[in-house]
């Protein structure tokens, strides 16, 4: 059998597969559902006419957000862009700093660096988790930095590096205890990058509550959605009280006057979106379940395909399994493409991971460690349909 054959029936085998998990009607990579008190919450907002940043809502949806999380505070804004941004300027990121953000993540994390008028630093990944790899980047550290007055320096740009920003990749927790104490050892600030995992633990506690913030997405294609919106997670009520004020214009409360004591932005979560995520949360617990089924049926169906499987949460963690995710072997690099174009022409929508964000115009010039790691997943996986209802039986 030609390589062009065989490499055909590879992917028919993998067709198959997925199809026997989300069917043979079209399926896209992430849908919302809405099966709970959506319309009503609503529908009581626009009657109420409080449906920008002020209304019961958004304090409702904030005060659920840290209980499920065991945050001690939740302050929610228009975006996971703009929880990142205003986390960063809170950690004292200035113009002319360095932040350490994986390579393998959505271009937001960098973007927020930029935002601040620092430069992002990339990383590489660990391959049993999909995160910011601790162990090496420590190794980096070692050789390409040196502590001048207790600050983190690169050697060769002779930049403060500030901050480190893991994203716990399609919501599996990455290695949280070596980047602390990686932090704490080059005087680092802290801030997770939880966009995609909302639901998902290490070691028994939520992502976004380790470091001095994380930030949470509830974008359309997110485990739970308020349309837009985003949300800062912090343990310091200090954090809390200066990101709420900053992110409402920076304006001093007052019946009828407007007046400012700092440069302030306006990312306050609407109340509209708010009654969305309030409603959205009462069936979270439904859609984490939904999602860890769905895992185990891709589980199934792809175990007795060679060169392919499933990616499994990391050891000590509880994935929420946002996206679910075919990692193809060394000797399979060149079926990524094809899977790629069979799918989606069947109307099955899967994707490739992002960019490496060292290779994005914007960012060809920022500083980089070695990104071999990256470099190979990027060839050798695909993210496939993951929304909770492909979990029905209706699917199967």
């Amino acid at each position: 059998m030609s390589a062009i054959l065989r490499k055909s029936a590879k992917s028919s085998e993998i067709l198959g597969a997925i199809k026997s998990v989300v069917g043979d009607e079209p399926a896209n990579l992430h849908e919302p559902s809405f099966e709970g008190n959506e319309l009503e919450y609503l529908k009581e907002c626009i009657e109420s006419t409080f449906v920008s940043s002020s209304g019961k809502y958004v304090d409702k949806f904030e005060d659920e957000l840290a209980a499920f999380t065991s945050a001690k505070f939740a302050i929610s804004v228009v975006n996971g862009t703009a929880a990142l941004h205003l986390s960063l300027i809170l950690s004292g990121v200035k113009p002319g700093d360095e932040v350490l953000v994986p390579a393998l993540s959505f271009v937001a994390t960098a973007n927020a660096v930029a935002y601040c008028g620092a430069t992002p630093h990339f990383v590489d990944s660990n391959y049993e988790t999909l995160g910011l790899d601790a162990n090496r980047l420590r190794e980096y550290l070692r050789v390409e930095t040196k502590m001048v007055n207790g600050y983190c320096v690169n050697k060769k740009t002779q930049r403060i590096i500030r901050a480190v920003v893991p994203m716990h990749t399609f919501g599996h927790p990455v290695d949280i205890d070596g980047v602390l104490t990686l932090a704490s050892d080059f005087n680092l600030q802290l801030i997770e990058d939880a966009a995609e995992s909302l639901g998902s633990l290490y070691r028994n506690r939520h992502t976004g509550t380790f470091g001095s913030f994380g930030v949470l997405s509830f974008n359309g294609n997110k485990t739970i959605t308020t349309g837009g919106g985003g949300a800062i997670l912090t343990n310091n009520e200090e954090f809390a009280t200066k990101a709420k004020h900053m992110s409402t214009t920076a304006r001093l409360k007052h019946n009828w006057e407007f007046k400012h004591d700092e440069i302030g932005f306006n990312y306050r979560m609407p109340n509209l979106n708010a009654a969305l995520g309030c409603a959205q949360m009462e069936k979270l617990p439904e859609k984490l379940q939904a999602k860890k089924r769905l895992f185990h049926k891709y589980s199934e169906a792809f175990s007795g395909i060679k060169g392919v499987k499933i990616f499994v949460e990391p050891q000590g963690s509880n994935s929420n399994y946002w996206l679910q995710t075919l990692i193809l072997s060394e000797d399979n690099l060149e079926l990524r493409d094809e899977i790629l174009e069979v799918t989606n022409a069947q109307k099955i929508m899967t994707r490739p991971i992002w960019t490496p964000l060292s290779e994005l115009r914007p960012y060809f010039s920022s500083p980089s460690m070695k990104l071999d790691v990256v470099k190979s997943l990027e060839k050798r996986l695909i993210s496939l349909p993951s929304s909770p209802s492909l979990s029905l039986e209706k699917h199967a």
